[in-house]
């Protein structure tokens, strides 16, 4: 017995020591691997948003880019190790703008872009050739590689599918023999398709190297935070410049349609999003909440056709889609094959607000749009949920949500060029962090497009956010008065014109831009005034130095005046007062209108009087100093030269300008009839006005901007403010602007 608990205590000490002396040896590697791990959570830390852009708190149900279906896979492969599995794909996925990216190629010249030139025999397909024209047509293009601080591939990237017939072959061996290519450093890669059957993977088939991605349907888990840019997908149809209004054409109260929620498409019945789809029918009531799919798609679909295919089909067969979308409160957009879907930017331009249902998506230019405010984020895993969710949303914020789809639609989606641009400033605004909008800019209007942030750091400066910072334009003007004629009577209607504006309450100093061939006038031959009378060469004697940004400028409101134009210092005043309440548009006198000729088929311009308007000619006009700045640093140097070529047509060209910004037309104030038939005088513009040449000139014009701009910006207006006693039957000393009537 006791031979028996000796035995039983050496066997228990020597398992004991045997445990020991495995633990011992074992333990630290294990206490490295937790380590490691560690190490490796904080480096997906460092991949994270830098603010939250999901409504919808819940995390994705997993991480989409790997597209792996079976259930051991996910069990026994972990995150990180299932994102090491397309490391072709993000080689440098730790790449941020201050490791991969060389700053010092935009400090010398700004933000320039460098288009690779088109090599012989390599197909682009028409989607791309969009892509580069927009660029090659914008302010930041330049010809020379040397000058660039972003390089773009002439190499068709956008269809990375091996099935698609728009595949480009051995573009790794291509893009690694370019010169410039160096690792892609400095490169931006545009994407809209990429894998293929049956995973549909993020792969493009090359090494990026440390390349930026533009991407549709990318992954929160491969999309690199201020480094790449998430783009939406869109069809090979879509516009290049300018693109179609969005559909909401008045607001409707209460802002609700005849269907709640809606979506017609295509339902995979096996492989990657399928699941999604297939689930549909269960939320389906075929009265407002009317989701159709079909499974008749591909050459073989009828080998996997399912038990609901037939009723499916048939249901689909029903409905017009185009009713559905204009008639829809709310729009699903589910996943497809990849995770992003064209029903997205179909929602948006239709003002139905996108019911969003692709886990793991990281939306369309999310770095600076708050889609909080456009749309609602659903869940994927909570599709059930969704039409009581949507249901319980108010009609305000729903207003409020449509209004959004609209604003983003027209500022960043409508077009190619308005998506290839937001991408170059979103990029330009990481390279030059002092001078980046604020997420005010680029969420409420105009956009970011149209407020540049080099203009100046404060929001007040500019003409949009006075009502939002609760703030007002400087109670003054600076009236810019354009001189071309040589100064040889002291009864020239300039120098009327001078000493009226100097009467002005309002006017804070004046400036003659001087234009004219002959040298400046001596400073004894201008009149006596109350105000600073500062006279300025113009800049090579053209057209379009009348808008440059002059730093003497110090006031908000600028008084643009021809040199001929015959205006009192009631009719100043007043033009002014009226400024003050819409100071992001043209006020003034002397208005023209624009049409459409159906039998040339080109737009028309008029100078008869009739009972609309659509442009106030900056000869006697008051807008705010930015678009000076606008004028000069976001048109085009093509347009601005034939202006200058021409000596005519700025003013048109500003007119276009304003109402493309603001979506919105001038305002005609109060004036004596026959503006400029009787105000010339003797002046050398009799002659340009009465000049037929002059008024061809113009109707040129008015196609050439609208061609630039994509579509015709102007905008049509019955609307004239006059003093509110103007005519009325009362006694004139009870009137504020009683010499209008006089005049």
């Amino acid at each position: 017995m006791q031979a028996k608990k000796r035995y039983l205590i050496l066997l228990s000490a020597g398992a004991c020591l045997s445990l020991l002396f495995y633990l011992g040896f074992e333990l630290p590697p294990a206490r490295r691997g937790r380590h490691e791990r560690g190490g490796g959570g904080g480096r997906r830390g460092e991949q994270q948003q830098p603010w939250p852009h999901f409504s919808d708190p819940l995390s994705p149900l997993q991480p989409w880019e790997d597209r792996t279906d079976t259930e051991e896979y996910n069990v026994h492969i972990s995150p990180r190790q299932k994102r090491d599995v397309n490391t072709s794909v993000y080689r440098g996925r730790r790449c941020r703008m201050e490791s991969c990216f060389d700053h010092s190629l935009c400090q010398k010249t700004g933000f320039k872009v460098y288009v690779y030139p088109q090599q012989k025999g390599e197909k682009i397909s028409e989607s791309y050739q969009n892509i580069l024209a927009s660029i090659e047509s914008s302010r930041f293009y330049t010809s020379d590689p040397g000058q660039a601080c972003l390089f773009i591939l002439s190499l068709d990237t956008l269809d990375r599918d091996q099935l698609s017939p728009q595949y480009v072959h051995n573009l790794k061996t291509k893009i690694q023999n370019l010169p410039l290519w160096n690792d892609g450093r400095n490169h931006l890669i545009f994407n809209l398709y990429s894998g293929t059957w049956p995973d549909y993977t993020e792969d493009l088939g090359f090494d990026i190297g440390q390349a930026m991605l533009a991407k549709a349907s990318i992954s929160t888990e491969n999309f690199r935070p201020n480094f790449d840019v998430s783009i939406p997908l869109f069809s090979k149809d879509h516009a290049r410049t300018g693109g179609d209004r969005g559909f909401l054409k008045y607001n409707t109260i209460p802002p609700f349609r005849k269907y709640m929620l809606v979506f017609k498409g295509k339902r995979y019945l096996t492989g990657i999003g399928s699941d999604t789809r297939n689930a549909l029918y269960h939320v389906h009531n075929a009265e407002d909440v009317v989701l159709l799919t079909t499974c008749k798609h591909g050459k073989d679909w009828q080998k996997h056709k399912d038990a609901r295919c037939d009723k499916d089909n048939a249901e689909y067969d029903k409905y017009d889609y185009k009713e559905m979308l204009h008639n829809s409160t709310f729009c699903l957009v589910p996943r497809g094959r990849r995770l992003g879907s064209f029903r997205f930017l179909e929602a948006l331009q239709a003002a139905c607000v996108p019911v969003m249902l692709s886990n793991g998506w990281e939306l369309p230019f999310s770095e600076i749009i708050d889609w909080k405010t456009a749309a609602v984020i659903g869940d994927e895993r909570l599709l059930l949920q969704i039409p009581t969710t949507v249901r319980s949303i108010h009609q305000d914020k729903i207003l409020s949500l449509r209004q959004q789809t609209q604003f983003l639609w027209e500022a960043y989606f409508s077009s190619v060029e308005k998506i290839v641009l937001t991408t170059l400033e979103i990029i330009q605004d990481r390279v030059l962090e002092q001078g980046s909008r604020s997420p005010l800019m680029w969420n409420s209007h105009p956009g970011g497009l149209f407020a540049l942030p080099q203009y100046s750091p404060y929001l007040g400066d500019f003409p949009f956010y006075y009502a939002t910072l609760g703030v007002r334009p400087y109670p003054k003007f600076t009236a810019v008065i354009h001189a071309v004629s040589p100064l040889v009577s002291q009864s020239q209607p300039i120098l009327k014109l001078l000493v009226s504006v100097a009467k002005s309450q309002y006017c804070a100093q004046i400036i003659v831009l001087w234009n004219s061939d002959k040298p400046l006038p001596a400073k004894h031959r201008w009149p006596a005034t109350s105000v600073p009378v500062i006279v300025i060469e113009g800049e090579n004697k053209v057209m379009s130095s009348r808008f440059l940004p002059y730093e003497t400028i110090v006031t908000d409101a600028v008084l643009s005046l021809d040199e001929d134009t015959v205006l009192s210092t009631t009719e100043v005043d007043f033009a002014f007062t009226v400024w003050q309440s819409f100071p992001e548009r043209i006020v003034g006198y002397p208005a023209r209108s624009h049409f459409w000729d159906s039998n040339k088929e080109r737009w028309g311009y008029t100078s008869k009087w009739t009972n609309d308007y659509s442009m106030v000619l900056t000869g006697a006009a008051i807008y705010h100093r930015y678009y000076h700045f606008l004028y000069t640093h976001f048109l085009p140097v093509s347009l601005k030269a034939m202006v200058d070529q021409l000596a005519n047509c700025e003013d048109i060209l500003m007119n276009f300008l304003v109402s493309a910004v603001t979506k919105l037309p001038p305002i005609k104030v109060t004036q004596k009839k026959q503006y400029k038939e009787t105000m010339m005088g003797q002046s050398s513009r009799a002659s340009r006005w009465a000049d037929p040449d002059h008024f061809a000139q113009r109707q040129t014009c008015m196609n050439k901007f609208a061609s630039w701009f994509g579509a015709m910006p102007l905008v049509h207006s019955q609307m004239r403010l006059d003093p509110v006693l103007f005519k009325d039957q009362v006694s004139i000393l009870r009137k504020k602007y009683r010499d209008i009537e006089r005049l």
